[in-house]
């Protein structure tokens, strides 16, 4: 349970273990605590799981978010204990490229392991407590079979669970055997009218405004899923819940914030215009959580809307730059053609590469900052591939931005494919992450000067962020003097 100091993208540094500082500080930094009421009921929440206890509520059950330091109030006489995890086991992509790099468990893996093995929920177990497991990284339990037993995990809820939950909760109550995996589709994706408002503050004043993605790319999960936008008036009912919970700036989330009230893969003005004035209505500042590059490019050369949408956001004076995560993926004509046609479309794959770069002019233009994500060791990449992702890497160097290479983890239709943590690292890999190393040091001083942190609060996360930073450039300056020394050997 954390906020990130309200800093939505310092939640990158979680999937991390220490480096260069101690573990307290680094959880400090990463993931300080939150505010809790007198029950342990968190101020803010994240998001997914506010939308389960809505569900449960609303459906005449007792259920209630409880911050993981305050359970053992609640497991001696609880029915069952539902648990929500981005990356239980560090599988994700940030995670295992940090732990495939240092050799060092990062500190969200840390954290759940030390939750899981509290005797408060084995005690729980002994009194018939249910424990059900979902949340986006679930699959990542079908890879640890060991923990499911070791746990004692009754349930394992794979996908979007606002409806399967209301049937468990009941097999529960009705003592009924449970299934120990759900998978959910067919029936049980829920609709529109089936996913409740939050109830609670969500974290970082997160909002939904749709689900789904039209892209298809084969790396990815999202796709799997059929393509649903939440109307105004229930993204302004959950504003009103944030706002009431004294939260006052935001993050709308959405996994391509451009595609809502999209015709297929093509943005429309109208709909992310009032989406933009009713968000900016009820928060000070505001973030969007992921957005397409080829959308940012055909967005703005079509209508001029990136800088329309921009206008309404720094219009009130409030904020002067906006976050995203964006998905580069690849430097690669040849895999862009392969893994994701249509993440250039409207433009055509051959092309993807000028989209990028054209995208993150927009952006560096309308101050937009973008933290790019690139995958790292996909099933069909070769050496050559690496070698265009450099060339792209040296080409954004003009632009504003972080860059993120992650490992390929297997999901969306490569779930049976090979973990890339089993690959050595080739020289083309080390060379892309220096490359990348310099582009973000070269850009977090500017963005941590100019934009980010404002205002004596923050003092102390600046300093120590800035001390991070001073600490890492001086260890890869040692690497790299290090390996030209090999070399010349």
């Amino acid at each position: 349970m954390t906020n990130h100091h309200h800093k939505e993208f310092l939640g990158f540094l979680g999937t991390g273990p220490a480096i260069g500082i101690p573990e307290k500080v680094w959880k400090w930094l990463a993931c300080p605590k939150v505010k809790v009421d007198e029950y342990g009921r968190p101020i803010e929440a994240p998001y997914g799981m506010r939308k389960i206890e809505a569900k449960l509520i609303d459906e005449g059950f007792n259920a209630a978010i409880i911050d993981p330091d305050y359970i053992g109030k609640y497991t001696p006489t609880a029915k069952a204990l539902l648990f929500s995890h981005h990356d239980y086991f560090a599988f994700g992509p940030p995670s295992s490229t940090w732990w495939g790099i240092t050799k060092k468990e990062p500190v969200n893996y840390k954290s759940f392991q030390e939750l899981i093995n509290r005797p408060e929920i084995a005690e729980g177990k002994k009194h018939g407590m249910k424990i059900l497991v979902g949340g986006p990284s679930t699959w990542q339990w079908l890879w640890r079979e060991d923990m499911i037993e070791k746990l004692g995990v009754d349930t394992l809820v794979d996908g979007e669970g606002e409806k399967v939950i209301v049937k468990l909760a009941q097999m529960i109550l009705d003592g009924e055997e449970l299934p120990k995996y759900v998978y959910v589709s067919g029936d049980d994706v829920p609709s529109i009218e089936d996913i409740p408002d939050i109830k609670g503050g969500s974290v970082n004043g997160l909002i939904e405004i749709m689900r789904g993605c039209a892209r298809s790319c084969r790396f990815c999960s999202v796709t799997l899923r059929p393509t649903r936008y939440y109307p105004l008036d229930k993204i302004e009912r959950e504003l009103q819940v944030n706002v009431k919970a004294g939260i006052k700036h935001g993050v709308i989330h959405s996994d391509d914030v451009l595609f809502y009230g999209a015709v297929g893969i093509l943005p429309k003005p109208e709909p992310l215009i009032k989406l933009h004035q009713l968000v900016k209505k009820y928060y000070k500042t505001i973030a969007w959580s992921h957005a397409s590059l080829a959308a940012i490019r055909y967005s703005e050369e079509k209508y001029g809307l990136v800088s329309k949408l921009m206008e309404i956001v720094y219009q009130d004076g409030n904020q002067n730059y906006l976050g995203v995560e964006v998905g580069i993926e690849t430097g690669s004509v040849r895999l862009a053609k392969e893994i994701m046609p249509a993440k250039s479309a409207p433009y055509k794959p051959e092309s993807y590469p000028e989209t990028v770069e054209e995208a993150f002019k927009i952006m560096h233009e309308n101050h937009i900052i973008p933290a790019g994500t690139m995958i790292v060791g996909l099933p069909e990449e070769t050496e050559d591939d690496v070698y265009r992702t450099i060339e792209l890497v040296d080409n954004l160097r003009s632009y504003r931005s972080i860059l993120v290479p992650m490992f390929f983890v297997p999901m969306g239709y490569f779930k049976n494919k090979d973990w890339f943590t089993r690959v050595k690292l080739n020289d083309a890999h080390i060379e892309l992450y220096k490359k990348v190393f310099w582009h973000d040091v070269y850009w977090a001083e500017d963005i941590i000067n100019k934009f980010y942190m404002k205002g004596p609060l923050y003092y102390p996360v600046k300093l120590t962020l800035k001390l991070f930073l001073a600490i890492a450039k001086r260890k890869m300056k040692q690497v790299e003097s290090m390996l030209e020394s090999k070399l010349r050997k």
